[in-house]
C-alpha cells in the first residue's frame, strides 16, 4: 500500500497532492521549508511511501483546484484524511469554517479553540497543515491584518486573498 503522490501546477506554485485509500492525505507547497518534515509525519503515520501515480480522489481535486482558481467554485467537497495530532486536527477542523473571502487572526482562531495563550501553538499546527488551499490556511492572518506566515510563501497568500476578494475585509469574527 502506497500514499499516491501527483505533482500539480498552479498559478501560485507548485503542489504535490497524495492520496491514501480513497482520501486526500496531502495538497501541499512541493517547495517549502517543511517539505521533509511533513512528509515524514504523513509517511510514518500511514505506514506507507509515496508512489507516483494517480487517483480518483487526486484526479477531483485537480479539478476542484481548477475551478477554484478560475472562480467557479468557492468550496471544497473531497475526502480528507488529517495526518497529525489530536490538536492540529483541532485547528485544522476550525480552518474549514473560515468562509472564502473572509480571514481570521491567529489570536481569534485561538481565543475559538479555547486557547487564547496558545496562540503559538495554534499557529504552528496552521503551519503544519498539509492541505493547503483545500484547509484555507491561508485565510489566517495577523491581528492587525498584516499577512504573516504561510507555508507556499507571502507571495502565493496575496494571490490566494487577491482571488477571493479578501485584502481589503476586515478580519471577521464571527465564524472563528
Amino acid at each position: 500500500m502506497s500514499i499516491i503522490i501527483k505533482y500539480h501546477h498552479t498559478p501560485v506554485g507548485e503542489l504535490i497532492i497524495g492520496s491514501h485509500l480513497n482520501q486526500l492525505c496531502l495538497c501541499d507547497w512541493r517547495y517549502r521549508t517543511m517539505r521533509a518534515k511533513i512528509d515524514k509525519r504523513i509517511q510514518t503515520a500511514l505506514g506507507c511511501t509515496y508512489a507516483t501515480g494517480d487517483s480518483a480522489v487526486i484526479h477531483n481535486t485537480v479539478l476542484q483546484l481548477e475551478q477554484y482558481f478560475a472562480r467557479q467554485r468557492k468550496q471544497f467537497e473531497l475526502p480528507l484524511h488529517f495526518v497529525g495530532t489530536d490538536f492540529q486536527q483541532k485547528v485544522w477542523h476550525q480552518l474549514i469554517k473560515i468562509p472564502y473571502g473572509h480571514t481570521c487572526s491567529y489570536l481569534d482562531l485561538s481565543r475559538t479553540l479555547g486557547k487564547e495563550k496558545a496562540i503559538r501553538a495554534v499557529a504552528a499546527a496552521n503551519g503544519a497543515n498539509a492541505l493547503s488551499i483545500i484547509v484555507p490556511c491561508h485565510r489566517v492572518i495577523g491581528s492587525k491584518g498584516k499577512m504573516v506566515g504561510y507555508a507556499g510563501g507571502l507571495f502565493a497568500k496575496r494571490k490566494l486573498l487577491l482571488l477571493e476578494n479578501s485584502l481589503n475585509i476586515p478580519t471577521q469574527l464571527s465564524f472563528c
